[in-house]
Order: C-alpha cells, then sequence, then structure tokens
C-alpha cells in the first residue's frame, strides 16, 4: 500500500517521463546479462564463454571492448594482457596477429582458447543474444561503425565510463541506448534524480545493494531500466534480496544458475 501511495503521489505531481533510447528488446521480463560471459567453465571474454551463456539463455553478454596497436577491436577486460594471456604488456602494445598468437589461460588445457575481435563477437550474437558492450578504450565512431556494418544496432548497448565516452557516442550513434552507473554515494531518490538530469542515461547500472524500492519505483516512473551488478562468488544468496526490492535485471558472474533460479520464482 505504501508504495501504491508513492507512485501515486509521483504520478500527480506532474513528474516528467524522461524520452529515452530504449534498450534492445528481450523475450524475458527478467534480464540475465553474463559477466564477461559465462566464464565458470570458460575463460572470460572468450567466443566459448559468450557461446556458453547462449546456450543458458542469458539475455544479455558484457564485453568489454579494447583496441589494438593497429588499431584494431577486441575483447579483454584488462588493459594489459598478463592476468588471462600466455604473455606480459599493454594490450594495446600488440598488433591484433599478435594478440591472435596469444593463449587465453584456462582450466581446460587441452583446448586452445583465443582473445575474440568485436567482429567476431558480433558474428556470433547476432539474432541469438544481445550485447552490453562495456567501453573500455576506443573510439566510439569506430565501434559504432561496425556495429551498423553487422546490422547489429538493435541488438547492443552501451556502458560508458567516462563523460568523454558519453559524449562521443551521443555523437557517433545518438540512437544507441547508453547506461551509466550510479555513483555509490546515490542512496535515494533525490540523489538518482540529480545523477540522471545531469547525464541523461538510457539505462542504470550500479550495485544492486545501493537501490531502494522507493528509487527502483521512480525509475519505472520515469523510464529508466536498472540492471545492477551482483557478480559475485555468493550472489546466489542475494538474489532473494534483489528482486523483493523490484529489480528486473542483473549482471551476474553465474548466469545458468541466475535463469534455473528465476524459472523456479516462476519469473522466467
Amino acid at each position: 500500500m505504501r508504495h501504491t501511495l508513492l507512485l501515486l503521489i509521483l504520478f500527480f505531481s506532474g513528474l516528467d517521463v524522461e524520452v529515452l533510447n530504449p534498450p534492445p528488446k528481450s523475450k524475458h521480463t527478467f534480464i540475465v546479462i553474463a559477466h564477461r560471459g559465462d566464464h565458470v567453465i570458460y575463460p572470460e571474454n572468450s567466443l566459448e564463454a559468450y557461446r556458453e551463456a547462449i546456450k543458458n539463455e542469458a539475455d544479455y553478454i558484457e564485453i568489454d571492448l579494447r583496441t589494438t596497436k593497429d588499431s584494431q577491436l577486441v575483447s579483454m577486460h584488462d588493459s594489459k594482457v598478463d592476468r588471462m594471456a600466455n604473455a606480459k604488456g599493454a594490450l594495446s602494445s600488440f598488433t591484433l596477429a599478435e594478440l591472435k598468437q596469444l593463449k587465453l589461460k584456462a582450466k581446460d588445457s587441452t583446448r586452445t582458447y583465443r582473445i575474440p575481435t568485436f567482429a567476431e563477437i558480433l558474428k556470433l550474437a547476432k539474432g541469438k543474444i544481445n550485447i552490453y558492450l562495456d567501453f573500455k578504450d576506443a573510439d566510439p565512431a569506430a565501434a559504432y561503425k561496425m556495429i551498423c556494418q553487422y546490422h547489429m544496432e538493435k541488438q547492443v548497448l552501451v556502458y560508458i565510463n567516462s563523460e568523454a565516452q558519453l559524449t562521443g557516442w551521443r555523437k557517433a550513434g545518438p540512437e544507441m541506448p547508453l547506461m551509466l552507473s550510479l555513483p555509490d554515494s546515490v542512496k535515494t531518490v533525490a540523489g538518482m534524480q540529480q545523477f540522471t538530469q545531469k547525464y541523461h542515461p538510457d539505462l542504470l547500472d550500479g550495485d544492486y545493494s545501493q537501490y531502494t524500492r522507493n528509487m527502483l519505483l521512480h525509475a519505472a516512473l520515469t523510464g529508466y531500466p536498472v540492471w545492477p551488478d551482483i557478480q559475485s562468488a555468493t550472489e546466489d544468496a542475494n538474489w532473494d534480496k534483489a528482486i523483493d526490492k523490484g529489480l528486473k535485471g542483473l549482471q551476474t558472474d553465474h548466469p545458468a544458475m541466475l535463469v534455473k533460479y528465476l524459472k523456479g520464482k516462476g519469473l522466467r
């Protein structure tokens, strides 16, 4: 009753509803985002991890985009290859040909895994799964050109890491849905409203724990999908809390487990 009353108050107060670029369509009402692919079995940000996420019915694969020495777009989370591959150094100091010779570290030593290009990921995902593009270090115009080349404009949202990226993407692809994280300090409706009025994102991220039910009601009323991070080794202990708050999407390290859990709750 308390939340219904708040909704009515907001509605009759004349609160402006934002006109936003909508996120890619999904057949599910609760969105599951596979963080760096389904990397419980396969190396993160590998084509195999992305295929596993598709098989396990995730709605999005989260990929990290970076640029090689010869201006090619590839997916790796870290700015250096040290943690994930059999080499050392900044990813940007390698050409694409050099990166393609590297092997990704994996639990399964009998198979060889490679660093994927953005083009390979787009081809893999087309018509199968949406892409959550964590825009680490690349040129928005170059990335958008490739998205258009593969006719994937309706299957990609872009996670923004800086004001420069926000400006670049609004110029390069003005109809692309852009996601921003709420600062950790924002934990109220007023704080969230100040943030969205300043930056005008199309979707909101952050940590699931910082959102209250009232914040989520306000976000829904003003047109902001909220799909925050919950990923951790023990995240399943917090899934009930996230759903009880009213969240309709989560970025997870365990997409197969989360999908199974949601099916058990009748939310999938």
